[in-house]
């Protein structure tokens, strides 16, 4: 089993109104949630906050646990699990893992998020923000 961690990151806004952050990743060329595989001896919630800070640039408060994701790599099932996290600063910077940064709406993040687990989660971060 891979063990990976990740934030549904976002931050709200007078202007804009809530917004969430999905990445680009050129290797998979997908856009996704923040994640990340956990290092060894690493808490599954101490992996999602390095991961949001190494594929972000942002710093983030994490809060309530959404649901967990499990899905198959190849033949290799992997399990992801997820927390809301507010982000509270930083800066993102492309780097060789990840490109770009967008922050989106809820509606255009779902739209835009290339796997239906992906949009789940935005659901749920609407949920729990609700």
């Amino acid at each position: 089993m891979v063990r990976a961690a990740g934030c549904v990151l976002w931050y709200r806004s007078a202007r804009e109104g809530l917004r969430v952050a999905l990445v680009h990743r050129p290797k998979w060329d997908d856009w996704s949630h923040p994640k990340g595989k956990l290092k060894r001896g690493e808490s599954a919630l101490a992996a999602a906050v390095r991961e949001v800070a190494e594929e972000t640039g942002m710093h983030c408060r994490p809060g309530v646990r959404l649901p967990t994701v499990r899905y198959l790599v190849g033949d290799r099932p992997k399990e992801v699990r997820y927390w809301e996290a507010e982000a509270v600063g930083g800066r993102f910077a492309p780097n060789t893992e990840v490109d770009a940064l967008l922050w989106l709406s809820p509606a255009q993040a779902r739209a835009k998020a290339t796997q239906e687990r992906d949009r789940y989660l935005v659901d749920a971060l609407l949920e729990v923000l609700e």
